[in-house]
């Protein structure tokens, strides 16, 4: 049965780290940059979750976060470049459309903060199983209900695309087009769409019957079957973590004196 979670379980050191850590990880790569105010820091967190991804063996399974970056990255330094409020000086002319050096400046920082929070969160929800995650929640005291929302969250796109793959090949076998020019794709789109809701829609009444007869919402304390192995390096790396962005908070309030 093909997996609906994003998840890639390498045997790697990142997938034997505490989901907290990871998720420490993710605020740290975020935090450093925008605190500390200085546009190398965006590079330097993009080369070590590039970096991570690479150790964990699963860079290739990143690479589809970058492309869908990639569009939106190219619109964001086409209207900045062009239309920012606070050009300036003309970085390059191209006959009558001229872009400008503060705009693009400005989208390189936004295009870099993007890149850099999808592949802080890539390293987490690529080696993080989310029932694990759900588990390490209602074992910390959160509602089980809350760790139900985590869980649907990681799981419904992968879901949805494999739903539509599915729908796809069994519209495809029964002769309709689905590849071509645009006006074929715009065809099929409804015949394919429309599936896709009503089985998403199905799935959410299955999956709720069956955490009623798994007793979803019982009050009772919940024993579990399997105890996650501590991974020794966990403290260790959540100190420095934690010192590296004490140490930019530190660092921003000395220069702003």
């Amino acid at each position: 049965m093909k997996s609906i979670s994003l998840y890639v379980d390498q045997g790697s050191w990142l997938n034997k780290m505490h989901p907290y850590t990871k998720l420490l990880y993710i605020l740290t790569a975020i935090v450093i940059p925008l605190i500390g105010g200085e546009f190398v820091l965006f590079p330097i967190m993009i080369a070590c979750s590039l970096f991570l991804l690479a150790s964990g063996g699963i860079l290739k399974r990143a690479l589809p976060l970058v492309a869908f970056s990639f569009t939106l990255i190219v619109v964001i330094f086409l209207i900045q470049g062009l239309f920012n409020h606070s050009n300036e000086t003309v970085l390059i002319s191209i006959g009558v459309i001229t872009f400008y050096k503060e705009g693009v400046l400005f989208a390189a920082k936004i295009g870099c903060n993007i890149l850099n929070m999808l592949l802080s969160f890539g390293v987490f929800v690529l080696t993080t199983s989310p029932q694990e995650l759900v588990d390490e929640l209602e074992k910390s005291g959160f509602s089980p209900r809350f760790g139900y929302i985590i869980n649907s969250v990681f799981q419904i796109l992968p879901q949805m695309i494999a739903t539509k793959d599915r729908i796809t090949d069994a519209q495809r076998s029964r002769g309709m087009e689905t590849e071509g020019n645009l006006f074929v794709r715009m065809k099929a789109f409804l015949p394919l769409i429309s599936p896709v809701v009503m089985s998403s829609l199905i799935n959410i009444r299955e999956r709720a019957i069956a955490l009623d007869v798994r007793g979803f919402g019982r009050k009772q304390k919940k024993t579990w079957l399997y105890d996650r192995p501590k991974y020794k390096w966990d403290p260790l790396i959540r100190i420095i973590l934690v010192l590296l962005m004490s140490a930019t908070i530190v660092w921003r309030v000395l220069l702003c004196r």
